[in-house]
């Protein structure tokens, strides 16, 4: 039996960019909506925002999902790219995202581990990171300021919805870019494939 190939995720990179910008389209409209309902309550439909919100809720899930599985053949990469430069194991790879506390932080430095040995040692490693730094700098703060936005604000607060909006849609922008960079460093070390070590204990392909 042939050996697999592992190959740079452009399919995964796509699908996860495009339900990463559908989540921060539906989170906007979904806080729109809100400050309607919270504005006039007698003018708005109970049911139609109960609706959107549940939308935002499959898509965000969905993006949420498609991302972590991007992120997680990437780092099978990396480990072949650059053996013994991303720490941590797989498990933990997942974890550190869905943990309260420890994905406000922790998976910044994933990311990071991940950029950089997708180029390989010897090669042009760029500035790593600036582009992650940035994008979680925004997405932090979208995260801190999202429920601030109900205590400060009421949730009719403009000027606070507007800033909330405007960084989660800078952290979206900006994780697809990261997806995208990411990607194609690993397109470009890894070529048309390179073979996947079978594991311990079973017979190697000829």
């Amino acid at each position: 039996m042939p050996a697999s190939l592992a190959k740079a995720p452009w399919l995964l990179a796509r699908c996860a960019q495009l339900a990463v910008a559908a989540a921060a389209g539906a989170d906007v409209f979904r806080a729109r909506e809100a400050r309607g309902r919270l504005l006039h309550p007698a003018a708005t439909s109970a049911a139609g925002f109960v609706q959107v919100t549940q939308i935002y809720l499959y898509v965000t899930t969905a993006a949420v999902v498609l991302f972590l599985v991007w992120f997680v053949r990437c780092r099978r990469n990396a480990l072949l790219l650059s053996p013994g430069r991303v720490p941590g194991s797989a498990a933990w790879a997942v974890l550190a995202w869905l943990l309260p506390v420890f994905n406000l932080w922790v998976p910044r430095g994933l990311v990071q581990d991940v950029h950089r040995a997708s180029t390989p040692a010897g090669a042009a490693a760029g500035r790593p990171d600036t582009l992650v730094n940035v994008w979680w700098a925004a997405w932090v703060g979208h995260a801190v300021l999202g429920p601030a936005v109900m205590n400060l604000g009421g949730g009719t607060s403009l000027p606070l919805l507007v800033t909330a909006a405007a960084l989660d849609l800078l952290a979206a922008a900006l994780a697809i870019a990261v997806v995208q960079r990411v990607t194609a460093r690993q397109s470009a070390a890894l070529g048309p494939g390179v073979p996947v070590p079978a594991p311990d204990g079973l017979p190697q392909s000829a």
